[in-house]
């Protein structure tokens, strides 16, 4: 029998707002345990959640991003639950009224376009965090996560494929950076995806059993994760047995699923409507306003970086692929640089640099006029590439004086022919082997004999001149 893998996901977003979603604690990531929370994000008896303006705005940008309806009368609802990650037994969230409804997220995969189907987002408190040491057999909580805000993006059951989840997630996340709404470091919890997975036998229309899977820290997991679970289920049910509804962990050191506890429905939550947050109210001048300030998003650069300067599809989702970069790009381009060039610059040496150094593209001190001036050094022949190449690895960490730096290290470029001629004479002089080899045929001696003299005028000469003159000398010598 032939088996379909049916795949549905809920993914929460941290929101990068300097504040919580119910009151003015900070939502920085790390700190000392509990040194982020107040009564409030605690749920102190009396204590009054107050929404922060910043959190609807950013959850409305998202929604229209991803196409959705936007409510325009939601409400807040309490999620009930006792778990000891967060101390006031109830989460505030959305359930009957979500802030957003039947969005699409258009996506392209090897296998070819699909869009898949956004049921809702809403926003809702993010919970603490619960940290078990097993050298002690002690458990510890740290609620400064308590009250950061969250949207959860659930779509419909639109997958049938890692790769089509993969390229869900990696949209998404692109998107919402693009709108910066969150930063979506998977590292640090502000990206979180639960997998939800059931297999029926191919042409079948019905739904088979469900199971949830969590701790899932990176798109590799999740994909992983799915290609375990698929298999799982369908080796239950050609075994005869059956599929339990219910939550489960992965494990990456064990590169498994395992059983966490029964998948509960929004009944065992015993949803009712929050009393203490009054419902949302959105003109529509509120959504024109938000319509109006959506950037320009990734697949929109993409496209006009091909149409507008010709650049291949290749270096423009390169140069696209972070918001930053594409600043820079733009930056560079507005100074005068050539387009081609410099996307060039920016594939090669600065993601280089950043890869090196393993920093975000955010976190560079290097600006546009710093490497623009770098460009036109090389441009005007005063430096030749290799050299300007370590002029930028100078001054990238701290945006150097690029003049400065080629002035106090005497880099500028030898284009004196007559300087050139002389350390090519003298080359030829300490290597007619290779001169004759050269001449007998065996070019890679012409790669030597340019090496020497480029090492002779200390790698400051102009290659296309040395390559000139050497070969006028070789052809001279007869």
């Amino acid at each position: 029998m032939t088996w379909e893998t049916v795949i549905g996901l809920e993914t929460h977003v941290e929101l990068a707002t300097r504040t919580k979603i119910f009151c003015s604690c900070t939502t920085a990531f790390g700190g000392d345990p509990n040194t982020h929370c107040c009564p409030v994000c605690t749920g102190m008896p009396g204590a009054l959640p107050v929404l922060n303006k910043a959190v609807l705005e950013y959850a409305v940008k998202a929604g229209l991003a991803l196409n959705c309806q936007i409510t325009r009368y939601s409400k807040f609802d309490r999620k009930n639950y006792f778990y000891p990650d967060l101390p006031k037994a109830y989460q505030i969230s959305q359930l009957y009224l979500p802030l957003c409804r039947n969005g699409k997220v258009p996506i392209h995969t090897q296998t070819g376009n699909k869009t898949i189907r956004i049921h809702e987002i809403h926003m809702e408190e993010d919970a603490g965090k619960l940290v078990h040491d097993p050298w002690i057999d002690q458990t510890r909580a740290d609620y400064n996560r308590c009250g950061v805000p969250l949207i959860e993006i659930v779509t419909e059951p639109d997958f049938r494929t890692a790769d089509q989840v993969i390229a869900y997630l990696e949209k998404l996340k692109e998107t919402l950076q693009y709108l910066g709404v969150s930063d979506c470091k998977m590292q640090e919890g502000s990206l979180r995806c639960d997998v939800n997975l059931s297999v029926r036998p191919m042409g079948s229309t019905e739904f088979g059993t469900r199971t949830e899977m969590k701790n899932l820290s990176s798109f590799k997991a999740i994909a992983r994760a799915i290609h375990y679970e698929a298999k799982r289920q369908i080796e239950l049910l050609e075994e005869g047995k059956r599929v339990v509804q219910e939550t489960r962990r992965w494990d990456e050191n064990k590169d498994a699923t395992f059983a966490m506890r029964s998948k509960e429905n929004a009944q065992d939550y015993r949803y009712f409507p929050e009393p203490d947050i009054p419902p949302i109210e959105l003109s529509e001048e509120y959504l024109d306003s938000l319509r109006a300030a959506q950037p320009e998003l990734a697949e929109e650069k993409r496209a006009r970086y091909q149409t507008q300067y010709g650049l291949p599809a290749y270096d423009c989702r390169m140069i696209t692929s972070d918001r930053v970069l594409a600043g820079f790009f733009e930056g560079l381009v507005e100074l005068g640089t050539p387009a081609k060039q410099a996307a060039n610059w920016i594939m090669g040496e600065v993601l280089g640099a950043l890869s090196v150094k393993g920093m975000e593209p955010k976190d560079m001190r290097l600006t546009p006029g710093t490497l623009s001036r770098l460009i036109v050094l090389v441009a005007e022949g005063k430096l030749n590439r290799n050299t300007a190449v370590k002029v930028f690895e100078a001054v990238f960490n701290d945006d150097g004086d690029v003049d400065q730096y080629v002035k106090d290290h005497g880099l500028e470029q030898v284009s004196d022919a007559g300087l050139v001629e002389e350390a090519v004479a003298r080359v030829l002089a300490a290597n007619p082997q290779s001169a004759a080899d050269f001449k007998g045929g065996k070019e890679k001696a012409f790669g030597f004999l340019v090496g020497q003299t480029m090492r002779e005028l200390k790698g400051k000469a102009d290659p296309k001149l040395v390559n000139a003159l050497l070969r006028k000398a070789l052809s001279q010598e007869g």
